[in-house]
Parts: structure tokens; sequence; C-alpha cells
């Protein structure tokens, strides 16, 4: 991080200066382990009490926050510090300097062509009909396959499979181990019990600014598109199955299922583990608890827990009777003797 004032980085985040203006600030920390020239961040307050005792040079906290001791830092108010420190971070890994150029022992089809901005490292194999955009950043052992279109300024991080015919839009980040395209789990049944594998045609069209996180695998269609749409972002070890759609902005934390043909908004909160059935269609900004088995259509702003999910309100209505099951078993056994 290049060195700045508090007011300079208040000025790039729209906040304002409580304490140093002056004061000097070049690294970022957590702001238990902030030391001088390092600016944290207080968004949970379940870390307020290392505010007093940091020696971190500058944090940014939310504009109505009220210390309840005094501070020896200097404060930078911001309507959302979680959201202004992600600024911040996304500003100073923005400038440093991005490799380019094309490693010897990469493997390229004649027909594609790679753009001086581009970064293409060792073991990376891109098959015929390829397109590439500016400054896509291609690293170690990454296949691109047949007819794959990239956009602009992607990442592809080590390992990362994009079989045939898929598309990555621009700005988009696939993480180490991620399959984008891989055929969808279709077969038939036959009436001897055996299955019969079903061609699988389509492919995945993964639109702008989505991150897919590690060993994380999109299935192709078997016929048409699987989507996933504009800044949704996907953590490690999800499966999308084929002709799934997912909407824009949505979050999906680590191990979730989506089985086949799935429809999902957009601003969704998906937890942990979640478990989506087939053909289900999912409404807009539904927040979903970790574990939860989706096996019934969600309207726009649900909120739901449990396996098979039910409405939160209703799910701990029930649950706090379950707590006491076995009171109320001692209280049911006790009047059956009498």
């Amino acid at each position: 991080m290049i060195e700045f004032t508090a007011a300079q980085v208040a000025s790039f985040i729209g906040g304002k200066v409580d304490g140093d203006a002056a004061a000097k600030l070049k690294n970022f920390a957590k702001i238990e382990q902030g030391k001088s020239g390092d600016l944290c961040f207080l968004a949970n307050m379940a870390y307020e009490e290392h505010l007093y005792t940091t020696e971190a040079s500058a944090v940014i906290v939310s504009e109505d926050y009220t210390p309840s001791k005094n501070v020896n830092t200097t404060l930078i108010r911001v309507s959302n510090p979680y959201e202004a420190f992600a600024k911040l971070m996304a500003m100073a890994d923005s400038k440093k300097a991005k490799s380019k150029g094309v490693s010897e022992l990469a493997f390229i089809a004649p027909d594609v062509k790679v753009p001086d901005s581009c970064l293409v490292e060792e073991f990376v194999v891109i098959k015929p009909g390829a397109q590439l955009g500016d400054n896509v950043q291609i690293h170690s052992q990454v296949y691109i396959g047949e007819n794959v279109k990239i956009g602009n300024n992607v990442v592809l991080h080590t390992g990362v499979k994009i079989m045939h015919d898929c598309v990555i839009g621009d700005r988009c980040i696939l993480n180490p181990g991620a399959v984008v395209g891989s055929d969808g789990f279709g077969f038939a049944p036959g009436d001897n019990g055996n299955f019969s594998k079903i061609p699988q045609l389509g492919n995945v069209v993964i639109e702008e600014d989505v991150e897919i996180g590690a060993n994380t695998t999109i299935d192709r269609a078997t016929m048409g598109t699987t989507r996933i749409g504009k800044g949704t972002k996907l953590d490690n070890l999800i499966m999308v199955a084929h002709n799934c759609e997912i909407g824009s902005h949505n979050v999906f934390a680590a191990q979730v299922g989506v089985a086949g043909s799935t429809k999902i908004g957009s601003y969704n909160q998906v937890g942990g583990q979640v478990g989506f059935a087939g053909h289900l269609k999912i409404g807009s900004y539904c927040r979903i608890a970790a574990q939860s088995g989706i096996m019934d259509d969600l309207k726009d702003k649900s909120s739901v827990i449990g396996a098979p999910a039910l409405p939160a309100t209703r799910f701990f209505r029930i649950y706090s009777i379950f707590k006491k099951l076995d009171e109320l078993s001692a209280k049911v056994r006790e009047l059956e003797k009498k």
C-alpha cells in the first residue's frame, strides 16, 4: 500500500476524520494486530475491545459509532466500515503491477490470438477457436477448451478447467481447481435397469464480475445454457448442476449443492451446505440458513432454515418445543403412571 494520510484515505471512501488527519497510513491490518502505520476497521462489535488497545494509526468505524472509553487512534467515520475497507483493499490491489507474457511451455492452438496484455504461464493448454480478452491472467496448468470465450480482466488461477463452448464474462475470478462446463449428470433409465448417458450438448455462461471458489464445479446444460448471473460470488466446493440459472449478486457459502434445472433469483444469501432439489424456482432477496434442505419453491424475501426447510419464525417456535421434549416426555410418563 502506498503511504497516504488519514484525510486522503477518508476522501477515497467518503468518510470523515475524527482525530489526526495527517496520520500516515501504509498497511492494512486486523484491529487486534494493528501497529503504527496500519489502517484497520471495526464492523463487528465483538472486536470493540481492541479499539481501545490497538496501536494502529487509524481505524475505520461507523459514522454513528460512540466509543465507551478513550481512543488513542484516529477514527475515519463512514456509513459502512466493512464495505469501505474492502474498497480500499481493492484499490491497493489494482495498483500492483500485473505480469504479462506467454511462457514457452504453454500449449496454444495456432489460431488463438493472445493479446500482449495477457499472462499465460507454464503448462497452460488453449484449444482451437478460443478467444481471449485483454489483461487476462492465466496461471499454470489451466485448460481452456475449444471455442471458449473469455472477457477482459479475467483471472484464471492454477488448475482451472473451462470446457468447450463456455463463456466467461469480464472481470471474473476463477480460483484453483474450478471446473466450468463439465458434463451434467444426465442418464436415462432403461427397461433393463441400466442407465444410458444423455449427451450434454449445451454450455455454461458466466456473466461479468463473478467469482468462483476453489474446486467448485458448474455443469454444462443438456441443451441450452447453465448460467451464473453478474456479480454472483460462489465459495469453494460448490456444485451447480446442468441447466441451472442463478441470477445476479447472489452469495453462496461453501458446499452448497444445486440440483438440475433449478432457477434462483438475485440478491440471495445462501449458507454453507444448503441443498436445493431439482426444478425449483427460488425468488430474490432470500436468506437461507446453513444446512437447509430446499425441497419447494421459495417466494421473494423468504427466510428459511432446517431440512426440509421451514420459515425461520416457524422453525424457531418448533425448536423451542424440541429443546423441552425430554422434560415433556418425563411428564407424560408420570401422568401415565398415575
